[in-house]
């Protein structure tokens, strides 16, 4: 199997703004709609704790068409991210790997 290009990120939404969060993050949101503008885009995985708190697993083919994403689009990339930083309380990039 080809080695890919993982990006976690955790998430505590602020209270009461949950469902926007999940509608906004979330394997079907507006996120996941942009990512699937790039080429290597993979998939999302999206996951609740008991305690609130959210996982992100963004898949890309490579780190390089992450990069190249990110590069091509980082206007858009930058106004989603200002757009949805009022849904959150906390967010930590929790690293970026490769899956062998």
């Amino acid at each position: 199997m080809n080695s890919t290009f993982v990006i976690l990120w955790k998430f505590r939404p602020k209270e009461g703004r949950e469902s926007e969060f999940e509608r906004a993050y979330g394997e079907n949101g507006e996120w996941v709609r942009f990512f699937k503008k790039g080429k290597g885009y993979i998939k999302t995985e999206f996951y609740q704790d008991a305690n609130g708190e959210y996982l992100t697993l963004d898949e890309w083919t490579s780190k390089e068409a992450y990069d190249k994403f990110r590069s091509s689009f980082l206007n858009e990339y930058q106004q989603l991210d200002r757009k949805f930083e009022a849904l959150t309380a906390a967010e930590t990039h929790i690293g970026s790997f490769v899956r062998s």
